[in-house]
């Protein structure tokens, strides 16, 4: 292949990876300039861009008309969603840790079930666990994302550190344990760093998945005052006859910027932790 061949066919992938993300982005591109649309122009007009340019709509969604401002939602959101993450990493690593470097009885056996459940739809599993947690007394609280969090319920997550830690020589392990680590302190010490990929990758996922939860926080969440950022955007439907959709929209990009950020503040770590399976030679 001669260079000027090169040259061509560089020019046509990166006009394919140009169209291809321009169509991929073209909805959120829509969603921002809905922002600025009223009912008439999203609904009669086929123009893209907005006759006005007025943040009406950013100021009156984040109010909304309702008890409380999205300022609350967003709190709310936040308190499910981060203790949910930090729980995940930690049970899910710890059993990850367990399957990966410890021989014991029955091993393979709990390692084939925990893969097995991750067969099973949400669907499935949605009456068992609303008749536990309403048992438990759990509704309407966050628990019922906490708790599962802090027993490793997340099998996907568990699956991924290990195949990650799999990858890691067990000679570090050797090493520290020659220098007098106990198995606790070579995994919070040694192995644990090196995990750091795994783990952002999963804290990425479960922020992700558990922010934009709408089917079980619409059965497990009932009070007002508790909604997410998922529930308040469906309530902002319900609660008026003439729905307003650049409030709507506005609410939704405004709802997304944290996702987007946390996304390409730790894409490196994201695509590693992703592409990896172990340390690299």
């Amino acid at each position: 292949m001669t260079a000027k061949q090169r040259e061509i066919k560089t020019i046509v992938a990166y006009a394919v990876i140009i169209v291809v993300g321009i169509v991929m982005l073209f909805p959120l591109f829509w969603m921002i300039l809905a922002c600025f649309k009223t009912n008439n122009e999203i609904f009669g007009s086929l123009k893209l861009f907005p006759s006005s340019w007025s943040f009406d709509a950013f100021v009156k969604g984040w109010q909304t008309t309702g008890t409380y401002t999205y300022a609350r939602y967003f709190a709310n959101t936040f308190e499910l969603v981060v203790p949910t993450v930090i729980f995940t990493l930690i049970s899910c690593s710890l059993v990850a840790y367990g399957f990966a470097r410890f021989d014991f009885r029955g091993k393979n056996v709990l390692f084939m079930v925990l893969i097995a459940t991750l067969m099973l739809p949400n669907s499935v599993i949605i009456i068992p666990r609303y008749s536990l947690f309403n048992k438990l007394g759990w509704l309407d609280t966050y628990l019922t994302y906490w708790v599962p969090a802090l027993f490793a319920c997340y099998p996907f997550f568990v699956f991924m550190m290990v195949q990650f830690l799999r990858g890691i020589p067990r000679d570090l392990d050797e090493s520290a344990y020659m220098d007098g680590c106990g198995s606790l302190r070579c995994f919070g010490q040694i192995l644990l760093p090196l995990l750091k990929p795994a783990l952002f990758s999963a804290s990425l996922f479960q922020f992700l998945w558990t922010w934009n939860d709408f089917f079980n926080t619409n059965i497990y969440i009932n009070s007002n005052s508790k909604f997410p950022m998922s529930l308040a955007l469906r309530m902002s439907i319900d609660v008026t006859s003439a729905i307003q959709w650049n409030q709507i929209m506005a609410m939704g990009l405004v709802s997304i910027l944290p996702l987007v950020i946390l996304f390409f503040a730790g894409q490196r770590y994201f695509v590693e932790g992703i592409a990896t399976t172990g340390m690299k030679n």
